[in-house]
């Protein structure tokens, strides 16, 4: 037996189950706003991503960039480079009187690492999640460094964590005209028109 269609389904879960009913699984056009709810351009963010040369190394970053894509979110930018001590002071700014800076460029440095730039709403907070803690020894299991990591020191990926640093940190690594703005049209193709 079907469940009415009430408040607490939400507007997607209420969208989907009239269309169940009407016998069009799938089917959302109700009048108005689309059932899925994109979020307009103003609420989009923007978050860097780098997969760490230790990572690129153990051919990961397909399984990086699935994880994203599969979330949902929009890849702008994407570069394969070996980064330099310049690009990585810049970077890890606030780390550089830390005594284990060195060890850090040092691994940095090792090879090369895909730097990327994810696009999408409240992307910055469900990539921190979605990579989880930076020990592997407590990342957990599902997580990128969960999955992934193998140490502390070797753990796979950056991601910026807040707004603010994201804006900052994608201006390090890519210059404007290198973010790709396009239109996602998968909802489209999964929802219908």
């Amino acid at each position: 037996r079907l469940r009415p269609a009430g408040p607490a389904m939400g507007s997607l879960g209420r969208c989907l189950a009239r269309s169940l009913l009407r016998g069009q699984p799938g089917l959302c056009r109700p009048p108005g706003p689309r059932c899925y709810g994109s979020a307009p351009p103003e609420l989009q963010e923007k978050t860097l991503v780098l997969v760490k040369p230790d990572a690129v190394q153990r051919r990961l970053v397909g399984n990086v960039i699935q994880r994203f894509e599969r979330r949902g979110f929009k890849l702008v930018a994407m570069k394969l480079l070996q980064a330099d001590q310049g690009l990585l002071d810049k970077h890890y700014q606030q780390l550089r009187q830390k005594p284990f800076y060195p060890a850090l460029l040092a691994y940095m440095t090792s090879g090369p690492l895909v730097a990327m730039v994810w696009e999408g709403y409240n992307v910055v907070r469900s990539t921190r999640a979605m990579v989880g803690d930076t020990d592997s020894a407590v990342a957990a299991a599902g997580t990128i460094r969960g999955d992934f990591s193998m140490h502390v020191s070797r753990n796979v990926v950056h991601a910026s964590d807040s707004v603010e640093t994201a804006q900052r940190e994608i201006g390090f690594w890519f210059q404007r005209n290198e973010l790709v703005a396009w239109e996602s049209r998968d909802r489209d193709y999964t929802y219908g028109p």
